[in-house]
């Protein structure tokens, strides 16, 4: 897309975040209640349905104009955890859905009927081992029948509709250790309290996190995305897109933490001139700037790959890397800057450096982004 087309949407959502200024993130923040208004505000504006095509209800833009407005939100103040899984858990049910599943949701997605937040993939006692989950999905009749336990499923609570991954055949049952696990789309609706029980995670940050419990859970089995046994192949695709969307929202905190510390160190006046003269306060902004930036780019890179229809797993692993590291490092120099301010409530730093730091370990940690480098990228012999 062309950049004035971009710098119209970055327009437009700054324009939505501006009737969320900060006392009500700090609200939310304090009573770690869900922002469902500012959910339903940029629903309405269309934001939320970028990805959906639009003969389903949607704009049909491409993920690079996805990754704008994500960082767009964050870079106003705002907090865009509370609604990105919208878009990339919508992608898969976009790429391997039936027609009828498509039709019978994305337009209710679409327009904000529907809320499709909750993916449920991490499980406590494998973590980012996905080929070790334990929840199993049993065929019988017309229906699937569930048990297990996921964590960290964020938005369990505000969702609908939860993209589920389980286990369909037994690991010593298949041929290669990448098969016999299924996606399924499951109607919260249906089945919180008959077979489904949520129990929210309390954090260090407002993320609205739970771990969900699979009691007999009875689902239909048109609820089943694409083929039986293909699901692991399935999400791997949404979660290239995921992290390249909240490698943005890390660049909008970049750029929120360096203007905040800019305008801070011009204003503040100690020994009788702006502290933002010293170098000593100077050279770690800039550094963080230029480290902004170079993060930048890789994230707009690892959109046009990805929209290219090429794999994008090298560049989405190391965009979400860089920006989440540069986010991180921004968050730190703010708090450096405004000193015993960057701990005070009513500047917002305090907020913004929780919920930055997250993103070097979720949805997917460093280390294991640095191994998937070494080994598929410069041909390194797999370490775990």
């Amino acid at each position: 897309m062309a950049k004035e087309d971009l710098d119209e949407i970055r327009r437009a959502v700054s324009a939505v975040c501006s009737d969320f200024p900060s006392e009500y993130w700090r609200e939310k923040d304090r009573e770690r209640a869900y922002p469902a208004e500012f959910v339903d505000a940029i629903t309405r504006a269309g934001f939320l349905a970028a990805l959906i095509p639009e003969e389903y209800g949607g704009s049909g833009l491409r993920l690079d104009s996805a990754a704008v407005i994500m960082e767009e939100i964050q870079a106003s103040g705002c907090n865009g955890s509370a609604a990105h899984a919208q878009m990339y858990v919508m992608n898969t049910l976009l790429r391997y859905g039936s027609e009828e599943q498509k039709r019978s949701y994305l337009p209710g997605i679409a327009n904000g009927d529907l809320r499709l937040q909750a993916f449920g993939v991490s499980e406590p006692t494998s973590g980012t081992d996905t080929l070790s989950l334990r929840t199993f999905a049993k065929r019988e009749g017309d229906e699937y029948v569930i048990n297990g336990q996921k964590i960290w499923t964020s938005r369990a609570e505000h969702s609908d509709l939860m993209v589920l991954l389980a286990r369909t055949t037994s690991r010593d049952e298949v041929a290669k250790k990448t098969e016999g696990l299924s996606l399924f789309l499951v109607d919260m609706r249906e089945v919180v309290g008959n077979g489904m029980t949520i129990k929210p995670i309390r954090t260090m940050m407002n993320h609205s996190t739970t771990e969900v419990f699979f009691d007999d859970m009875r689902i239909p089995a048109s609820a089943l995305i694409g083929e039986e046994g293909k699901g692991f192949r399935y999400i791997l695709s949404g979660m290239n897109a995921e992290r390249i969307l909240i490698a943005a929202e890390c660049i909008g905190d970049a750029k929120w933490f360096i203007e905040k510390a800019s305008d801070y160190a011009k204003e503040r006046q100690v020994f009788s001139r702006p502290i933002g003269q010293n170098q000593g306060v100077q050279f770690p902004i800039a550094r963080c700037y230029a480290q902004m930036r170079a993060a930048e780019l890789m994230v707009h890179h690892a959109a046009e790959v990805y929209d290219e229809g090429g794999n994008a797993g090298a560049e989405a692993n190391m965009a979400k890397m860089l920006a989440s590291e540069a986010s991180w490092a921004a968050a730190d120099m703010c708090v450096q800057t405004l000193g015993g301010f960057g701990f005070a409530e009513e500047y917002d730093v305090e907020r913004k450096f929780r919920e930055a730091r997250l993103y070097t370990v979720a949805p997917i940690s460093t280390n294991l982004i640095l191994s998937y480098l070494a080994e598929h990228v410069l041909g390194l012999p797999r370490s775990y």
